[in-house]
């Protein structure tokens, strides 16, 4: 029982530990643990031979892997395979000087078979010959591989970091245009920042190589005369026999370090040297340098003249010049049979069926000159049509569709169009490098310019030169840039159709967001009481004049007690829900003076308005004779204008029974005047009378 509890619990030790702590996370220390002891612990030959090989086998290894990717991104770990192998590299190069120093004297094999193979056999026994082949491979490493890489990284890392805000905006312009959603932008946006990480790390590596390449040289030097020291003064053999036996295990040691540390540079090298070139290596050398059967033809009767000279030898050069040749012909080969077959289509999804194409919620199109707005100037227009959506959103409680951004050649060049549901909702004309002066008074403009009206409120303005900013600013002008006039119309455009704009879908979006306490009343109210389609309604008809639905728990109350009530028609629904939102909508109409402006209308109008209404209550229709409206009409105009003109922003006020019907006579005028009911005013607020009708 004892030793049965006792290997439970070691079992489950072992197994708390093994969650807790990965087998991949315990390997990677231990080998990085192995490559700082072979720096302090003397190995024997045999496991130094291992070691050798196994550094061979790995930079083989990263030179075929770099061969064979797609993209530089797919071996993203290479800068950190670089310094661990820079650090194996020069633990074994410690190893074998330790063994070289202490035993040099005792032949050959003293730093282990490996060593002495590249020190006898690739040297053949000529000490000068080996160590200008050692010369030889570590220029080529240090000054012509490690350098140019280096630089390749360095510069890489630099364009790369150069062109971030560019891609990124150009992220954000495809998110707000609609064409990606947010969870393949933040992926883009983690594929761009791997990009700039990547190669900025192979920037820092790559100065690993380099410090191997000065390692090698330097442990060189000490292993020839430290060795030389040891074997004449310590060990008593004469010079020409240290200098035979040291010199010949140092320039296989190094041999054996810097051809391994020679493959990894040239891994390292093709890897940033790849750039943007999309597939594996050989797919890209093959497809560009045989592409053309012509060059390749021109190519080898230029190596077949050259085998026509005298002294050159004949039979490479035109077994060369054969060899183009087949491989022109090939390619012509190639080029005849992709021609002769006939083009075959992929068949689409659904090709039996019809589809109709996509309706765009709100499309914006620009002119030719007006595409740098989407990239340019400090806040381009897809950052400022996101801030539009995020101040809708915060202001009337409804997040604005996707706005897709197009260019439209059929427009004028400066010209640009805002379209809803495919269907013309405005347009207008900017002037990029300008600045719109908008003044608000019917004063002469006190600068030259290109006079105009801006496009959303219909202001006179004057385009101006941004040097002319100041001097319009102290003329008390408002400065507005070209993207800035964009949006702005944009977002009066949707404020004026944005009834239109709220879908079934959101308003099921709407109720399934609302908090977990407030889903017992839209259970019980949806679809029992209303449906979400009276639902939708009764929110389109508070959207179209403007009034947030942000306070949705006060309208899903408001729309409960009016379907308490008799009458469940829309109009008597709304009207119950305004009166729910008085302190809302009496603190959107408050102006400077902490006071809302109201025309009330007389008692006569309000007689004369209750008395033509026909039919019953729940859908009573306004039937005013013409000229009655007329004068209505007239005597609205002039009394609004009197209370603009002496800087108020006055709204309409009437009683509930008429409030709508009057609402409806002001929106055809687009007088953009509010009609609110008496019932609407919250007993808090302070009003002042600036007209009467």
């Amino acid at each position: 029982m004892i030793g049965g509890s006792f290997l439970e619990t070691t079992l489950g030790g072992l197994t708390r530990f093994r969650r807790q702590m990965p087998v991949g996370d315990v390997g990677v220390g231990i080998c990085v643990l192995l490559l700082l002891t072979i720096l302090i612990v003397p190995l024997p030959t045999f496991l130094l031979d291992f070691a050798l090989a196994l550094s061979f086998t790995s930079a083989i290894l990263i030179l075929l892997v770099s061969l064979s990717l797609r993209t530089a991104l797919e071996f993203s770990s290479l800068p950190t395979l670089l310094l661990l192998l820079t650090i194996y590299r020069l633990s074994l190069n410690v190893a074998t000087t330790r063994l070289i120093l202490s035993h040099g004297n005792e032949g050959p094999t003293a730093a282990g078979q490996v060593v002495a193979a590249f020190g006898t056999f690739l040297m053949q026994g000529d000490v000068l010959v080996g160590g200008i082949i050692f010369t030889m491979i570590l220029l080529v490493n240090f000054i012509v591989i490690t350098k140019g890489a280096g630089r390749i990284a360095e510069v890489s890392a630099r364009f790369y970091l150069d062109a971030m805000p560019g891609k990124q905006m150009a992220i954000d312009a495809d998110l707000s245009a609609g064409q990606i959603d947010e969870k393949i932008a933040r992926a883009r946006r983690a594929e761009l920042e791997e990009e700039i990480g990547f190669y900025g790390a192979m920037d820092g590596a790559s100065k690993f190589v380099r410090g191997d390449a000065i390692a090698a040289v330097i442990l060189t030097v000490i292993n020839i005369t430290v060795g030389l020291a040891i074997g004449v003064l310590r060990t008593k053999i004469t010079l020409e026999n240290a200098f035979a036996s040291f010199a010949t295990l140092t320039i296989g040691d190094g041999l054996v370090s810097q051809i391994p540390a020679l493959l990894v540079s040239l891994a390292a090298g093709i890897v940033v040297s790849k750039g943007a070139t999309d597939g594996k290596i050989h797919g890209a050398l093959i497809g560009q340098l045989g592409a053309s059967p012509s060059l390749l033809v021109i190519t080898g009767s230029g190596v077949g003249l050259l085998a026509l000279l005298p002294g050159l030898p004949t039979v490479p050069f035109l077994a060369i010049a054969g060899l183009a040749g087949l491989a022109a012909w090939a390619q012509f080969a190639r080029r005849q049979a992709e021609a002769a077959e006939p083009v075959v289509l992929p068949p689409e999804p659904d090709a039996g069926r019809e589809r109709l194409p996509t309706l765009d919620a709100v499309r914006v199109e620009l002119g030719y000159g007006l595409l740098d707005l989407v990239s340019n100037g400090n806040q381009p227009l897809p950052e400022q049509i996101k801030g539009l959506r995020r101040a809708m959103a915060s202001d009337l409680g409804f997040i604005l569709p996707s706005v897709r951004i197009q260019d439209n050649m059929e427009l004028g060049t400066y010209n640009y169009a805002v379209a809803l549901k495919d269907i013309p909702a405005g347009n207008g004309e900017l002037r990029p490098g300008m600045l719109l002066a908008i003044c608000a008074d019917e004063r002469p403009f006190p600068l030259p310019g290109e006079k105009t009206q801006e496009p959303a409120f219909g202001l006179p303005a004057c385009w101006i030169a941004p040097a002319q900013a100041d001097a319009a600013r102290a003329a008390n002008c408002t400065i507005v840039d070209p993207a800035s006039v964009l949006t702005t119309h944009l977002g009066e455009v949707v404020r004026d159709n944005i009834a239109e704009l709220l879908s079934y879908a959101d308003t099921q979006r709407l109720l399934a967001d609302l908090p977990q306490e407030q889903q017992r009343l839209v259970a019980d109210l949806v679809p029992g009481t209303i449906t979400v389609g009276g639902f939708q309604r009764v929110l389109q008809a508070l959207l179209a004049e403007r009034i947030s639905i942000r306070d949705m728990p006060t309208i899903l109350e408001a729309v409960q007690e009016a379907c308490s009530s008799a009458s469940k028609a829309i109009g008597s629904i709304v009207a119950h829900v305004r009166v729910r939102l008085a302190r809302q909508i009496s603190d959107s109409y408050v102006g400077a003076g902490g006071y809302i402006a109201v025309i009330p209308l007389s008692p006569e109008w309000e007689d004369a308005f209750a008395g033509a209404l026909v039919g019953p209550p729940e859908d009573c229709q306004l039937v005013l004779p013409q000229d009655k409206l007329q004068e209505f009409l007239a005597r609205l105009r002039s009394t609004v204008e009197a209370a603009v003109q002496a800087g108020n922003k006055p709204v309409l006020l009437t009683s509930a029974r008429i409030r709508s019907h009057v609402r409806s006579i002001v929106d055809r005028i687009r007088l953009n005047t509010p009609v609110i009911a008496q019932t609407e005013i919250h007993r808090r607020a302070q009003i002042k009378v600036v007209g009467t009708i």
